[in-house]
């Protein structure tokens, strides 16, 4: 079985603890709060019979697993009890409280930290030694602490989860980037439903070449543009060239640099090719039938969910993984 959390930015922790529950026995702790106020320190334990204590079982995870999507890996970490497959999680171990003020409003305090069964905290964030300037940084290396799961094998406090089974996350250019953040891909896969009809199943689903061009002229017609890291570092180029007079010796280079720039950024789609096919057709999935297209889509593509699968499929790496080295 395979839980993918990637993403996931928390929850319930009545739910995290349930979920948990369907993996180990009862009476088992999940998680703890501790704060500097008696009050706040309580501990979260199973409370029902498991489903299955003893099916394989693995958690996908990324750098947005967050809260109580953590919660859930991280015990089930702990106990040994699950393989952890991709990124490192982001580290959300403070627990918040609303108290309420006058006029209507509240006001959100952090009152305590979440330990996790093994008697670590997953925060990453140091807010307690804010730098000069007010922001902070993560725990060091320093002062992170070693733990033992209920098999012995070594964990660490201070920053997030470590997975077992470490991944390469998908890297994106500005370009892709920003034309997802600009909404048009969300936009033309709705377009493009419109107008085609729904398939029984997403698994075989693929855009032609001729479609993808058709999706590249429509994001044309919109005027997309955007900033890419190499316009930034010219103007840092220009900026410094004029801060230190050289901007009139070399103002023909610049504009042609600038303007080998935007002739690069417009075809910045079609050098981007694979990686905006794929993007799209997961949103064309998730328009058409939701999480079950979008997982559908990406059948024999997800390298994370690849992973997962060779591990559980093989007993005797799954075990190695989860015992003491």
């Amino acid at each position: 079985m395979i839980l993918d959390l990637r993403d996931n930015l928390g929850g319930s922790l009545y739910e995290a603890v349930n979920i948990v529950n369907l993996f180990i026995p009862k009476g088992k702790e999940v998680v703890s709060t501790k704060g500097k106020v008696a009050e706040w320190n309580k501990t979260y334990s199973t409370l029902n019979n498991p489903i299955d204590t003893e099916i394989p079982l693995a958690i996908l995870t990324s750098g947005s697993s967050a809260s109580a999507s953590e919660i859930v890996a991280g015990s089930l970490q702990d106990y040994d009890r699950a393989v952890l497959v991709g990124q490192k999680t982001f580290g959300k171990g403070l627990v918040q409280t609303t108290r309420q003020l006058a006029y209507n409003a509240q006001l959100k305090v952090t009152t305590a930290k979440y330990y996790i069964p093994s008697g670590r905290c997953i925060q990453a964030m140091d807010y307690e030694h804010r730098k000069s300037d007010g922001t902070v940084s993560k725990f060091p290396d320093s002062l992170k602490r070693e733990f033992k799961t209920k098999g012995g094998r070594k964990v660490y406090d201070g920053a997030g989860l470590d997975p077992d089974v470490a991944i390469e996350p998908a890297t994106f250019t500005s370009a892709v980037i920003e034309l997802v953040n600009s909404g048009l891909v969300f936009e033309y896969a709705s377009k493009y439903c419109s107008e085609h009809p729904n398939p029984s199943s997403m698994k075989n689903f693929r855009l032609t070449d001729q479609e993808y061009q058709k999706f590249v002229g429509w994001v044309s017609e919109q005027k997309f543009t955007y900033a890419s890291e190499l316009d930034q570092k010219a103007d840092e180029l220009i900026a410094s060239a004029k801060r230190e007079k050289y901007f009139d010796d070399l103002q023909q280079q610049f504009a042609e640099l600038k303007a080998k720039v935007e002739q690069n950024k417009k075809t910045a789609l079609d050098r981007n090719k694979p990686e905006l096919m794929h993007i799209l057709e997961q949103e064309i999935a998730f328009h058409y039938q939701l999480s079950k297209g979008q997982v559908e889509v990406m059948h024999g593509r997800d390298q994370e969910l690849i992973q997962a699968s060779k591990v559980l499929n093989d007993e005797a790496t799954y075990r190695k993984i989860l015992s003491k080295e």
